[in-house]
């Protein structure tokens, strides 16, 4: 139901009816809002996706990048175009269980994705962050990752303020090709 500008409610009779309403359907999002992809559990054969993306090749997985210890790879599920993550390969959940390598090569990893990031895309600026563990937010709590997200001026605007909807401008298998061409090399 629909609240008007009365104090009586209208009833909303959907797509097929014209209610005065544009719709800008992403149901793509729905996979995301339904759990797909998500662990079973917190074992790495539980379906952890950061466990099996690395067995993919880097256009199926959205590998941008590779390291020993860690990979950079596409969000599936991005809250802006290019938005990245830097995974541990070894299954592990809380940033303290990271070994100095581990560590190191995240680090490394986070500067590279930032460095991609302004060459391809021109990125004003950066969240960077982990959620550790549900309480805090972590989408896939038992496989730690990084999240690098540019961003740019002005890129909060009235889609993902009034409409809950973020609009990506490229297809991920396009933005993953772009970043990986602009990943530094050593």
């Amino acid at each position: 139901m629909l609240i008007s500008m009365t104090t009586e409610p209208e009833l909303q009779r959907g797509v097929g009816e014209p209610d005065g309403f544009r719709r800008l359907w992403t149901p793509h999002r729905m996979a995301y809002i339904q759990g797909e992809n998500k662990p079973t559990g917190p074992a790495p054969d539980d379906g952890c996706p950061f466990c099996s993306i690395p067995s993919l090749s880097d256009e199926d997985g959205l590998v941008v990048a590779r390291g020993s210890a860690v990979f950079a790879v596409l969000n599936l599920y991005p809250y802006n175009g290019g938005h990245l993550m830097v995974v541990p390969y070894r299954h592990v959940a809380d940033y303290t269980e990271l070994d100095g390598a581990e560590t190191a090569e995240l680090a490394d990893f986070t500067k590279k994705a930032m460095t991609a990031l302004r060459a391809a895309s021109g990125a004003h600026g950066f969240n960077i962050g982990m959620n550790q563990g549900a309480a805090a937010g972590a989408g896939i709590a038992a496989h730690l990752h990084q999240h690098v997200v540019p961003r740019w001026g002005g890129d909060t605007n009235f889609m993902p303020v009034v409409g809950h909807t973020k609009v990506l401008p490229q297809l991920l298998a396009d933005t993953r090709k772009m970043l990986a061409e602009a990943w530094p090399q050593d």
